[in-house]
């Protein structure tokens, strides 16, 4: 893999050199209200440069990371399957190289294809899940395949007591009912992770970040906005918290930057992604 013209900020490293491999999965096809999460991952590469490398959070720099942008995939809008095919051979691709895939999507949907890939290399792949909605529909309008029944999805392919959702405030009853039954769901806030974290120490774990988990006076621009979210610094804590894990494989979605003409959400998510990135991080460059 060559470097991308463009990367996201202190990403610069080779694909060789790299332990961590960000990718964008530009797709949101299935997006139920207002779309534009494909334009994340190119408009927080662009706006990256506004930030510094430096975390002051951790006192760890991007510059001593080890990450590698390959770019963003090059997703058909017109074929769910497809797309999602693509974004399981990609990442498939990183595994097999021994680093850590970080997708940037998109809608959440993209995060079955990457959690197909990872769960064939690691069988025993349990799931953190940051999110406003439980996302555990069947169907959707009739459609299995959809932002909406990602969670679904995903518990199809690891099964019960491996999915652990924390922040969720939406759903429908049907959802709620059937997760009591095949998933541990945390509402509105994040009580509990550190006993999941216990739980889970020594697992590998896929940490999907949906940042609609945010309230809206804090990220507005998402294409489901929920009133009820977390504070940044509520998210950023308990980031930290799940990156102390194995993570074998996580994403950041559902930012829709056109829906905050200010960049102020955008900005938001690169602070979140920075933080991430230095937490896995940590142990290589502390």
């Amino acid at each position: 893999m060559e470097r991308n013209v463009e990367t996201f900020l202190g990403c610069d490293k080779t694909f060789e050199e790299a332990r961590i491999v960000i990718f964008g999965a530009p797709f949101d096809s299935t997006t139920s209200y207002r779309p534009g999460t494909r334009f994340a991952s190119r408009t927080m590469r662009a706006e990256s440069y506004g930030l510094e490398t430096y975390s002051p959070y951790q006192d760890l720099d991007l510059e001593d990371a080890a990450v590698f942008d390959g770019g963003d995939l090059k997703l058909c809008f017109g074929d769910v399957d497809r797309a999602l095919g693509d974004i399981t051979g990609f990442t498939a691709k990183i595994l097999d190289k021994g680093k850590l895939p970080l997708m940037i999507g998109g809608e959440h949907l993209v995060t079955l294809g990457a959690v197909r890939a990872v769960a064939a290399k690691y069988p025993d792949l349990h799931l953190i899940h940051f999110d406003a909605h439980a996302d555990l529909r069947d169907d959707y309008l009739g459609a299995k395949l959809s932002h909406a029944t990602v969670l679904h999805r995903v518990w199809d392919i690891v099964g019960d007591g491996r999915i652990y959702q924390f922040g969720i405030r939406s759903g429908e009853r049907e959802e709620f009912a059937w997760g009591k039954q095949h998933v541990v769901t945390r509402m509105f806030d994040f009580e509990g992770l550190e006993q999941v974290i216990s739980l889970l120490k020594g697992k590998p774990v896929y940490f999907t970040l949906d940042l609609d988990v945010l309230d809206p006076s804090c990220f507005p621009g998402t294409g489901t906005p929920e009133a009820g979210g977390v504070t940044f610094l509520q998210l950023l804590d308990a980031v930290l918290k799940v990156g102390g894990l194995d993570i074998v494989g996580c994403d950041i979605n559902e930012l829709s930057p056109l829906l905050d003409a200010s960049g102020a959400s955008t900005a938001v998510a690169l602070k979140v992604l920075r933080e991430l990135l230095l937490k896995l991080e940590e142990r290589y460059i502390r």
